[in-house]
């Protein structure tokens, strides 16, 4: 298919509408649809950089709020942009923070010239604005960055929520003539608008024309899995993406199960994020096959098996991402529980490599079902089986 832009698409499921596709970005291509773990702090906790290179991730995600905050982008411009800072060198996406100032800042107040916010580490008064959001993701030499946004919850008003929806659209063409300005002085990376709207129809149709109007690079869904149903996620996903531009990739924000993953695709999506699966594996969930495993449980203190027998990673089976020989035969689920009873260290390594590893084949097998043109029935084996249960 032709490309246009950073994205070309490759194929279409005829029966839904998942796709694949190549994105192209200036630390290497990426096929999608593509899971970007999430490295708040620029570090995927518990997951050094040659592991993530190790099962075969090409991007990465980076929080902007807390970078801004703590070291701050000047130092990390100082640095080489992330890339110097951290040695990880494919690509980045930072968000802009938008979301978490709403989240996590103790004091906000929102204008139109942007947000001033008490930071969460040491009280003092910040502000930032859609031009200082793209400064400082241009300082982190971000190989895709996105544009401050305002996110409503699930329960907000109409009112308000087509207020924080204009404002978003404001943001953006600040954020792009900004955006433009960094491009002209050598900044490769790409910005990225943001579709909001919360949960009204009217709103998201008129956010996704305003949105798509500016020709970005990227397009990205925002406010969807902040506490809603999936019934409701699905719909407003099925609505939201069904407005996007057909030749531009597609990005929904915060998503991070199976589930979600494989509804986001059905409806188009090519990238999604979250921080869920490491999250979930340092408390102790650990995805199989045939669903999550809550590891602490009595029932595993004799389970000498793998976490899980049909996935391949190193912690499983003792092969690397690659399929090279490690340790065999992997390590079981008593000596996990055993590492997660005692707060070992190693546990959260373990448990964290597991889970990106199992989204990421899962990821690769969703490409592959759509290339043959069976997603359909991979998604409802996969689910079925993902039910029956991991114990």
């Amino acid at each position: 298919m032709e490309r246009k832009g950073i994205f070309e698409r490759l194929s279409v499921d005829p029966a839904t509408g998942a796709r694949t596709g190549r994105l192209f970005l200036p630390h290497g291509e990426l096929e999608t649809p593509v899971f970007m773990p999430v490295g708040t702090n620029a570090t995927v906790k518990a997951v050094a950089p040659e592991a993530l290179d190790e099962i075969g991730f090409g991007i990465i995600l980076a929080n902007t709020y807390h970078l801004y905050l703590r070291p701050g982008h000047e130092l990390i411009r100082e640095a080489g942009g992330l890339h110097g800072f951290t040695g990880w060198k494919r690509n980045f996406l930072t968000d802009s923070g938008g979301f978490q100032v709403f989240s996590l800042a103790a004091l906000r107040k929102l204008s139109e010239e942007g947000v001033r916010f008490r930071s969460h580490v040491d009280g003092a008064l910040k502000f930032i604005s859609p031009e200082e959001a793209v400064e400082a993701q241009a300082a982190f030499n971000s190989d895709i960055q996105m544009q401050l946004d305002v996110c409503t919850p699930w329960g907000t008003s109409e009112l308000e929520a087509s207020s924080a929806s204009d404002l978003t659209t404001r943001w953006a063409r600040r954020a792009k003539a900004r955006w433009l300005e960094k491009v002209d002085s050598g900044y490769e990376g790409k910005l990225f608008g943001i579709v909001q709207g919360n949960f009204y129809k009217d709103l998201r149709e008129k956010s996704a024309a305003e949105i798509a109007e500016l020709d970005l690079p990227g397009i990205a869904i925002g406010g969807l899995s902040v506490g809603e149903s999936f019934e409701v996620f699905g719909e407003l996903l099925a609505y939201t993406a069904a407005l996007l531009p057909e030749d531009k990739p597609r990005y929904l924000m915060g998503i991070g199960t199976p589930d979600y993953i494989l509804e986001a695709v059905e409806n188009g999506i090519d990238m999604f994020d979250c921080v869920f699966p490491t999250r979930v594996a340092r408390n102790g969930l650990l995805f199989t096959s045939k669903g999550p495993i809550a590891i602490k449980k009595a029932c595993f203190e004799r389970d000498f098996g793998p976490i899980d027998p049909e996935c391949g990673c190193r912690v499983c089976s003792g092969r690397d991402g690659r399929g090279g020989h490690g340790r065999e035969p992997g390590f079981s689920r008593a000596y996990l529980r055993h590492l997660y009873k005692c707060e070992e260290i190693l546990y959260a390594t373990l448990a964290s490599y597991h889970n990106l590893y199992f989204l990421h084949s899962l990821v690769g097998r969703i490409r592959d079902s759509i290339r043959r043109g069976e997603f359909g029935a991979f998604k409802r084996d996969f689910l079925a089986a993902y039910a029956s249960g991991g114990e």
